[in-house]
């Protein structure tokens, strides 16, 4: 026999279909005819989303038992749910969110960039799950690397730590760093279902350094957070950092890093390089 939901839960399952089903414009999707609700028709949604018309309209009626992840996935697609909707629906039918399914990302939407460029001495950027930096600000390219003259396949954190020797040498205590970076970077590739994604560049890493090779197989697992950051700057000398990871709202393939100056004067020395052409006082590294 299928597992029953509880009563409250499937009543705000079949609240939640309704709703949503009322909502879209049957003349959209090709169907025609009078109508005497607004919205598709029962049948009609079960058509989009290859299930029984009769299986549909029990759960729209809070009846049978709770319906598979990929019942829940049909129906999202012929229902056209946002992510977050369909986050909802799993709750609401599972009690559980989906699997998370990763997609890359090559950039950022306008609005996040210009939020990067009001931060005029606080270099700040944003990552993938696998690390790779897809937007950044001018103190970024200042203080931390230029990413603007890298290829956009090399923008990734990992390779900066293990495969270049001018972002060695910055770091106060590489060792360390390079730990916390393992580990976090394993964390966030696993939360965003991108295993298999990093697959390669852990393979390339673990050719090219043993150090991280030997990081790799301790299996840490870590929470990127908040903390501290020490760098040895050929223009601003030895500066020290706070930074904080903040997720992008509905976005959980993208985190935004922001560094602050503990240092007001540094702070100032950023703007006063910022003010500089492109190009021009900045660490190539």
């Amino acid at each position: 026999m299928p597992n029953r939901m509880p009563i409250n839960s499937a009543g705000s399952l079949a609240a939640f279909l309704k709703d949503r089903r009322t909502r879209l414009d049957p003349a959209s999707f090709g169907f025609s005819g009078r109508r005497r609700t607004p919205g598709l028709r029962r049948e009609e949604v079960a058509q989009r989303a290859n299930i029984s018309p009769t299986w549909y309209t029990w759960l729209e009626q809070g009846r049978g038992g709770a319906p598979s992840a990929d019942v829940l996935n049909r129906i999202a697609k012929g229902l056209m749910l946002t992510e977050p909707e369909r986050e909802h629906l799993f709750m609401l039918g599972l009690g559980r969110p989906p699997e998370v399914r990763y997609k890359g990302v090559e950039g950022v939407n306008p609005r996040l960039q210009r939020l990067l460029d009001t931060l005029d001495a606080s270099p700040a950027l944003i990552k993938t799950a696998t690390w790779d930096v897809v937007a950044w600000n001018r103190a970024a390219q200042i203080v931390l690397t230029d990413y603007s003259a890298l290829p956009a396949g090399q923008r990734n954190i990992l390779r900066f730590m293990f495969r270049s020797p001018v972002i060695r040498a910055k770091q106060h205590d590489w060792e360390s760093l390079a730990r916390f970076v393992v580990g976090a970077f394993r964390a966030d590739a696993a939360r965003a279902g991108a295993v298999s994604e990093v697959a390669q560049l852990v393979d390339e890493l673990c050719s090219v350094s043993p150090e991280f090779a030997a990081l790799w197989q301790e299996n840490d697992v870590l929470s990127h957070g908040d903390g501290t950051k020490r760098l040895k700057h050929p223009q601003l000398g030895d500066i020290e950092l706070e930074y904080s990871a903040f997720s992008v709202d509905g976005r959980p393939d993208l985190s935004m890093i922001v560094y602050n100056p503990i240092d007001s004067t540094v702070a100032d020395r950023i703007r006063a390089l910022a003010r500089r052409p492109s190009g021009q006082g900045l660490d190539q590294g």
